[in-house]
């Protein structure tokens, strides 16, 4: 069984209720509270509710991939507009175990995960000594990266 935390965010439709939704999409084992959150990278756009999930799985991650994707499109996801811009869901896997993974199509850790205050926050919400290879712990990259604040 591999621990994998995936990011979600929404800022279209019915956002809390997508994000329960799609927590429930993925069998997410625990959620984190649910917070409002400004834009990451096109700030001209509504604000967002972000949370993280955690998902307890048999399966590697190209198949939780998989499922993810499945969601957001069950959920209304549509790959159109600009990078970073509005959506009815978005789901990001931010951490499989302990594992490096780099492949086309499928980065874990995700890149940007101790970047974004959105995701570390409610990360450290579910799981403040998980380790972020190469990086440290989330306790530790949401500390360096409030400080910054």
């Amino acid at each position: 069984m591999t621990v994998a935390y995936v990011g979600l965010g929404a800022n279209l439709g019915d956002r809390e209720a997508t994000l329960r939704a799609a927590a429930a999409a993925i069998g997410a084992t625990r959620l984190s509270s649910i917070r409002e959150t400004e834009p990451w990278g096109l700030v001209d756009q509504p604000a967002f509710l972000n949370a993280v999930a955690e998902v307890e799985t048999d399966t590697g991650a190209h198949e939780l991939l998989d499922l993810l994707l499945t969601a957001e499109r069950d959920l209304g996801r549509e790959r159109t507009g600009p990078r970073w811009g509005p959506r009815a869901i978005d789901l990001d896997l931010l951490l499989y175990g302990d594992e490096i993974i780099a492949e086309s199509g499928l980065t874990v850790p995700h890149p940007h995960l101790h970047e974004r205050l959105f995701v570390l926050e409610p990360l450290a919400e579910l799981a403040p000594g998980a380790v972020v290879p190469g990086r440290g712990t989330v306790a530790e990259l949401l500390t360096a990266i409030e400080s910054l604040a």
